[in-house]
């Protein structure tokens, strides 16, 4: 069925029965991956064929997606707009659709920001890993608080 119908191919990256890997080689009863840690992976294609699977190379463009918390009490609209900016400086960040940039949740420790923004395919993990770090470094500098989990101990005297 893999070789018949073939949803994917050798070089494609596919996530399928608990492994994600680079296809490497199509056989007649199995499909070898290669993780991005260089481990060989083997897998059955009766599996293959009767599991779900995920093809990440079947697209041209893929959607970044990330959760960035601000601490409570930091100006929401400056957070807006340092995101927007950070991800206007990335070239790599397509503009024909815009960058979505809205507050998600309440948290317990911060209000979260899920931001949204479409790469090319071979970008996504370039993309993704630079933007973390400059939140990082950017947060600070323009005064904005990155939280973490805390919990506020209120001790009272009796008497």
């Amino acid at each position: 069925m893999i070789l018949l119908f073939k949803p994917f191919k050798v070089g494609d990256v596919i996530n399928a029965q608990g492994h994600i890997g680079s296809v490497k080689e199509i056989q007649i009863f199995n499909t070898i991956l290669k993780t991005p840690d260089n481990k060989t992976i083997i897998l059955p294609n009766g599996g293959l064929s009767t599991g779900s699977m995920v093809n990440f190379s079947t697209e041209d463009k893929r959607r970044v997606d990330w959760t960035i918390g601000v601490g409570y009490g930091d100006d929401l609209d400056k957070a807006r707009a340092v995101i927007q900016k950070l991800c206007d400086a990335d070239e790599r960040i397509l503009t024909e659709t815009p960058v979505v940039i809205a507050v998600a949740e309440l948290a317990d420790s911060s209000v979260n920001f899920t931001v949204r923004a479409w790469v090319k395919a071979p970008d996504y993990w370039g993309v993704f890993f630079d933007m973390n770090e400059n939140v990082y470094k950017t947060f600070p500098n323009e005064g904005l608080n990155i939280p973490f989990p805390q919990m506020d101990v209120h001790v009272h005297k009796e008497g």
